[in-house]
Parts: C-alpha cells; sequence; structure tokens
C-alpha cells in the first residue's frame, strides 16, 4: 500500500513540474512573439540561416539557460526582461527544437474539425484577413494546394517571401536628426544598430543612441503575429476549415 502512494505521489509529482513547464513555454512563446520575431521569426526559425535559432548549437546544447540567458542579458532584447521572463523563453526554445527533431514522429491527425463558416466570418470580420489576403487572388485555389496541417502551419507562422508580387521582409525608415529619412529592407536591428538595404543595393548602417535615428519597422507579417494574442483554438480551427474548403 506504501508503495501505491509512493508512486501516485511520483507521478503527481512529475505531473506538476510538466505543467510548470508547459505554463512556462506558454508564456515563453507570447515574450517571444513580443520581443524576439522580429528578427527570428514566430517560430525561431529564423528570416535567414544568421537569425534561425533552432538551427543554433548554442540553442541546442544549452540545458537549462546557462547559455541562452547571458546572450540574452548582453545586449539583445532579452536584456529589457526580467530573470523570471527569460526563464520562460528559454523553456519555449527548448520545446521549439525538440519539436524540430522529433518532426518525423509526429503523427497528424484530421484537423478539419473547425467550422468553416465560422472561419469565413472571422476571415471578413474580426480577423480582418480580407484587408490583405483574397480568396479569388493570393488565395484562389489554396484547399488544393496544401494538406491541411501544412495549410495551418502556413498561416500561422507565414514563411519569409521574396518574389516579383510579393514580398513579406520587413523594410524600415530611418528618419537622422539631420538630413531625409532612408528607407530600405530591413538587414539588422537591435538596441544600438540598426542596417538596411536601399532601394539601389547598398549596405546602410546607423547607430542608435537614445531614440536617435529614428526607426520606423513596416512588416508586412505583422497582422498574423498581432492575432497571435487573441486567436483561441476554436478560431484556428475554424479558419484552417476554411481555408481548406477553397478550392
Amino acid at each position: 500500500m506504501k508503495a501505491v502512494v509512493l508512486l501516485l505521489a511520483l507521478r503527481a509529482a512529475a505531473q506538476g513540474v510538466n505543467d510548470d513547464m508547459n505554463d512556462a513555454a506558454e508564456r515563453g512563446g507570447v515574450i517571444f512573439s513580443k520581443n524576439c520575431a522580429l528578427c527570428h521569426g514566430p517560430a525561431a526559425k529564423g528570416l535567414s540561416a544568421r537569425t534561425d535559432l533552432i538551427g543554433s548549437a548554442l540553442v541546442r546544447d544549452d540545458e537549462k539557460g546557462e547559455q541562452i540567458g547571458p546572450l540574452l542579458r548582453g545586449g539583445h532584447a532579452g536584456a529589457r526582461l526580467s530573470d523570471a521572463q527569460i526563464a520562460d523563453v528559454v523553456a519555449w526554445l527548448h520545446v521549439q527544437v525538440y519539436n524540430a527533431a522529433n518532426r518525423n514522429t509526429y503523427q497528424f491527425l484530421n484537423i478539419l474539425s473547425g467550422d468553416p463558416k465560422q472561419g469565413e466570418r472571422f476571415f471578413n470580420g474580426p480577423g480582418k484577413c480580407n484587408t490583405c489576403h483574397s480568396v479569388t487572388g493570393d488565395l484562389a485555389h489554396i484547399g488544393e494546394k496544401y494538406d491541411p496541417p501544412v495549410l495551418q502551419t502556413l498561416w500561422l507562422s507565414p514563411i519569409r517571401r521574396k518574389t516579383k508580387n510579393y514580398r513579406t521582409n520587413p523594410t524600415v525608415t530611418v528618419t537622422p536628426a539631420t538630413g531625409a529619412p532612408v528607407q530600405g529592407t530591413l538587414e539588422h536591428l537591435d538596441e544600438f544598430n540598426v542596417a538596411l538595404r536601399d532601394s539601389s543595393g547598398v549596405y546602410r548602417s546607423f547607430a542608435i543612441d537614445n531614440d536617435v535615428p529614428r526607426v520606423e519597422i513596416h512588416d508586412p507579417l505583422a497582422a498574423h503575429y498581432d492575432l497571435y494574442h487573441r486567436l483561441t483554438d476554436a478560431d484556428i480551427h475554424n479558419i484552417t476549415a476554411y481555408l481548406a474548403a477553397i478550392k
């Protein structure tokens, strides 16, 4: 009897640890999207190989934040975060690395459990998706192009693309204390420097000191990121079901 009680206690303790880890990762995902996604992407896969955290040896080798924590405190956006917030971001990053490493072991179930009509209402209503997308334009026949799991991943974590008619890389306007504003594709941004490539292809970098120069980011995918904080599970399934029905 004592052995049974001890086993149940150990299971309860383990479940408590798992719940705490899940809660930390969930909080970390929100913190990451607000502070880090602009440079590292919403899923931490980067906007380029240089900003890919999932493929980073430092992130993969980190166990309890002993490598990620000091890096965040040393000048990245994480310098503004508390120790508790950094710990949550570390927990979230570990989950992303684990998921990436085990992606071939996933068993996808039927995710088309939502209501397409509700998804359409959200698309044209509170989601404001129709202000950028059209079911007869860029989304025409999208339900035929992708399997539902891929389709859901694409709209939740859109890929940065640059084609003739479709550009999703962030642009930036840098306004110096004196002189004309400079515009271009964002190449780098932290608390101390901003860099861009202007329309002629020239790389230009500016030091930031007390919010001078003024830096304005224009991200075509910002609307997707803004949705993260108010999407419910039902919204996600409804929107996916609606998009999958666009044949």
